[in-house]
């Protein structure tokens, strides 16, 4: 018994969404026992576009195998001796979309499978490559530079949308191509409750030492912020910290007297 052309297509999709949504992640595992790697959903989305496409692209390929399609798919939807399996079909796919469109707004109230703390305790002071930074005296250098604050602020964009984007979003919200894969999320600079509550000196702190900087005691943290100190000169930090600000309208939290 041949199987219908259409059905194979199906399948060869069905393989190829598999590969990328189990198939990715247990490489991952395996190359690194004890961990399960998550396919951000914004590529599984564009990975399964183009396997709609490099499919239908291979159906139209040949003319005896896009007249055997298009034919299947005449019958399945024309022909009266299939019209219960074409209800059936179209009343599941029907109610997998409803579900899915219920699932993806119902509220959700489960507690926090822990605490976290949104802004950990800064050490009083932190080196980078021998050089002592004291935090309760730390000041943004750039930001008293009014004849080059544009220029700053121009360079910390281009910084932001070569390094920071593809986590913390093009619009700072914390929404980037990567964000589904981490938990907790990645910072929401637009949040009154982020940077506008923070020094500048605890932003570069952050950044400069990345997850690895935070303090034990009060682990684990989770973050998987990268250690940015060794991709950035500290001039390159400032300039992305007063994007930062610039960009969502908030001022630095000044220290207080």
């Amino acid at each position: 018994m041949s199987v219908p052309q259409t059905i194979r297509l199906l399948l060869a999709a069905a393989a190829a969404y598999a590969i990328v949504v189990v198939g990715i992640p247990a490489i991952g595992a395996w190359m690194k026992p004890g961990t399960w790697p998550v396919v951000p959903v914004h590529l599984v989305r564009l990975y399964l576009f183009f396997i709609v496409v490099v499919i239908l692209l291979y159906a139209a390929a040949d003319e005896e195998r896009w007249r055997r399609v298009r034919g299947e798919l005449r019958f399945f939807f024309a022909a009266p001796e299939v019209r219960i399996v074409r209800t059936a079909a179209i009343a599941a796919i029907s109610l997998a979309g409803g579900y899915g469109a219920y699932d993806a707004v119902r509220p959700r109230l489960e507690a926090p499978s822990e605490l976290r703390a949104i802004h950990p305790a800064p050490p009083s002071s932190f080196s980078i490559g021998g050089k002592m930074y004291e935090l309760q005296t730390l000041d943004n250098p750039l930001r008293a530079d009014k004849a080059k604050f544009t220029s700053h602020v121009k360079a910390g964009e281009g910084i932001y949308f070569k390094h920071c984007v593809f986590c913390h979003g093009d619009k700072l919200d914390g929404k980037g191509h990567y964000a589904d894969a981490f938990h907790p999320p990645p910072a929401n600079f637009r949040d009154v409750g982020t940077i506008a509550q923070l020094q500048e000196s605890y932003l570069f702190w952050r950044i400069a030492t990345g997850g690895p900087g935070l303090p034990r005691e009060g682990g684990p943290w989770m973050s998987s912020m990268p250690v940015w100190h060794r991709f950035l000169s500290e001039t390159e930090i400032w300039q992305a910290i007063l994007f930062l600000y610039d960009f969502t309208g908030h001022a630095p939290r000044t220290r207080e007297p």
